[in-house]
């Protein structure tokens, strides 16, 4: 006898709720034992109240191996779906670690395939929580065919739409790749892990002793490694923080970032810049008292706020409008350019290029880092990275100079050269080849090698080629700087920058894709 409608309603209800038990009572309760979300709640966290809609919650594995054919994955191991994020569409998935450690299988990844080629279609934001105990082993290789096919999208998806990875759980082998090729990964301390290989692995194969979190934690690859963006305080800080960096985002690459009414003055005026250079040129300071004085309400975005401090990029906005920054922390190395710093600049401003996100850049380099180590690991092809994206980029580039702009890293901080549309300079910006002791004692060198006193006239001639080229006058002679403004205006003069950079448009020469020196 068939079912009545209303008996095939019920019974729709019924497979609904066993599959939103995940894993069971016992393997929920386990996993919220040790602080953790569930996927769903994640997912619920992240969403807009009432607005994720779930697709493909009755798929179901196809292995017949090693018996798993009996074995019942509730939703293959994978929430997906889509959704409003403050309002804005966005698509995600999840795993659930208590569905079989959310490992991944043929099904598994055909989800999280399907949900990308949706977001990619739609042209929004695609977020997935990582929790997963790796491949499915019982499915061989149509699981590393699962993964190869996310791998594929990922790279397919980049540039076009933002894609966000949160590591929520242990993240190992071939799982760590898919989120190593978006564009921000955020972890969790004490409680996300990211390896290629496991502690025990390490050990039987090097005789190496490391735990998980030496190994592969949060602060790991924030601080070492590079690899993720965030380190946060908790899975709910972590969902909030990708809600923040959402906000600055369009939602793909054909549209401008979301304009924010301002609450706060364009023409105001920052005197406290007026004195934050300090007269020994050899003194620090910090960069970030800049970009606060500058940014709306002082308030900016910073990933990688541990890798490579001796640069620092971010968002912000100026007058409404997202702004992608990237500057010199004189507290760090003298704000040096090294291997890392020109690897995390030119990975943000290259996704800033991709969004359409203008760029702000504050100088204040006195070189690239000196030394065996930085020669020996390749600082010429890292560094070149930094001329090539400036030079590749074409949205709006806007320069301030604040002190030191020396030589090769002058040009590496998006100089008028390497395409900077609009370019200001305080009146204590230095744009000189180097130092001048160190230009004195080559220019000058017999000269002061011939005299009475061989340290005095070094001294004169130092303070004479201080004279000549510690100043941004020779620069704006040659056109190199379009203005030299008092620190305290700065804001007004980038706002109005920006106005009229908004319509910039530059074409390049036709090619499939320049080869950038990796």
């Amino acid at each position: 006898m068939s079912l009545t409608t209303a008996e095939k309603i019920e019974k729709l209800k019924e497979l609904e709720k066993e599959v939103l038990k995940m894993g069971g009572e016992k393997a929920v309760a386990k996993h919220k034992e040790k602080g953790k979300l569930t996927a769903r709640e994640r997912l619920d966290l992240l969403f807009d109240t009432g607005t994720f809609q779930e697709i493909d919650m009755f798929v179901r594995h196809r292995c017949v191996n090693f018996g798993m054919e009996k074995v019942e994955i509730p939703a293959d191991g994978v929430i997906t779906g889509y959704g409003l994020i403050n309002g804005r569409p966005a698509c995600a998935y999840s795993q659930d670690f208590t569905s079989r450690a959310g490992s991944l299988g043929e099904m598994h990844a055909k989800k999280i395939c399907k949900v990308m080629d949706l977001a990619l279609k739609v042209g929004v934001p695609v977020i997935g929580f990582n929790d997963s105990g790796g491949a499915r082993i019982q499915e061989g290789v149509d699981a590393l065919s699962g993964y190869g096919q996310i791998f594929f999208r990922n790279a397919n998806a980049s540039g076009v739409i933002p894609q966000i990875s949160a590591i929520m759980g242990t993240t190992a082998g071939g799982a760590v790749y898919s989120p190593a090729m978006t564009d921000f990964i955020f972890m969790v301390k004490n409680s996300s892990y990211m390896f290629i290989t496991g502690p025990q692995v390490i050990k039987s194969v090097t005789g190496e002793d490391v735990s998980f979190e030496d190994l592969g934690g949060a602060m790991v690859h924030n601080e070492k490694s590079g690899v993720a963006h965030f380190a946060c305080e908790s899975e709910e800080d972590a969902i909030n923080k990708i809600k923040t960096l959402l906000s600055y985002l369009p939602l793909n690459n054909m549209e401008d970032p979301p304009y924010q009414a301002p609450t706060d003055v364009p023409s105001r005026q920052s005197p406290e810049l007026n004195s934050l250079i300090p007269d020994n040129p050899n003194q620090p300071y910090d960069i970030k008292d800049v970009i606060r004085a500058i940014v709306d309400s002082g308030d900016f975005f910073e990933p990688h706020e541990y890798y490579a401090p001796n640069i620092v990029v971010a968002l912000a906005r100026l007058n409404g409008h997202p702004i992608g920054i990237i500057a010199n922390q004189p507290k760090v190395y003298a704000g040096c350019l090294d291997i890392n710093a020109s690897d995390k600049a030119t990975r943000f401003i290259r996704f800033c290029d991709a969004f359409n996100i203008p760029l702000l850049t504050i100088a204040d380099v006195p070189g690239y880092l000196p030394g065996t180590d930085q020669e020996w690991g390749g600082i010429i092809r890292h560094g070149a990275k930094l001329l090539w994206c400036y030079s590749e980029a074409t949205v709006p580039k806007m320069l301030l100079i604040t002190r030191k702009s020396y030589g090769g890293a002058y040009l590496a901080m998006c100089s008028k050269d390497l395409g900077a549309d609009i370019v200001y300079a305080w009146p204590s910006a230095e744009i000189a080849v180097m130092g001048a002791a160190g230009a004195a004692n080559i220019i000058y060198r017999k000269e002061i090698k011939a005299a009475e006193d061989p340290e005095q006239k070094r001294k004169e001639k130092i303070a004479e080629y201080e004279e000549l080229f510690a100043n941004p006058y020779r620069a704006a002679e040659r056109g190199y700087i379009d203005a030299v403004i008092v620190p305290s205006e700065t804001r007004p003069k980038l706002v109005a920058a920006l106005e009229i950079l908004k319509s910039k448009r530059e074409a390049r020469a036709p090619k499939k894709h320049g080869n950038i020196p990796m």
